[in-house]
């Protein structure tokens, strides 16, 4: 399935885009996990945002991507999210890569963060990551802290 990325800074994200991957990351992150929380967290202003359409225009996958220093010294990937018609198809591991390809061509050399639910451990273990925390709940989901080695 060809995926068009689109890469967007804040201000030139439109209503309609804004819209629809906040509806999408609520429906996943609150409404289907069941886990009353603020996905709005004042970051996004200061983070790329990653969105990968179908030929339709249809919203497959999401993620973001935290400067480095924002939360920790390495670039940082969240909030990945896959449309649920679309999951088990690779959209997830293919908005990873692209997020992964953006991290190199910004920041060369730097290491990359991020924390993920404890039940996808091994899938982003499969792209490089390394556990470096113990697992902790956040808003009582079991969560483990992750950092993919700088690659030369």
């Amino acid at each position: 399935m060809p995926i068009q990325w689109r890469w967007y800074r804040w201000p030139e994200l439109d209503a309609d885009t804004l819209y629809r991957f906040l509806k999408l990351r609520s429906d996943i992150f609150v409404v289907e996990q069941q886990c009353p929380y603020s996905d709005m967290d004042g970051l996004d202003p200061q983070c790329l945002h990653l969105c990968g359409y179908d030929r339709e225009d249809r919203l497959l996958g999401y993620l973001r991507l935290l400067p480095p220093g924002l939360k920790q010294p390495d670039p940082a990937l969240g909030r990945l999210v896959v449309n649920p018609h679309d999951r088990g198809t690779g959209v997830g591991r293919r908005v990873m890569q692209e997020g992964l390809r953006a991290c190199t061509e910004l920041y060369p050399g730097a290491a990359v963060f991020l924390s993920g639910q404890q039940h996808l451990q091994g899938f982003y273990a499969s792209l490089g990551f390394q556990p470096v925390s113990a697992v902790y709940l956040e808003d009582g989901i079991p969560h483990v802290d992750m950092r993919r080695p700088a690659s030369d």
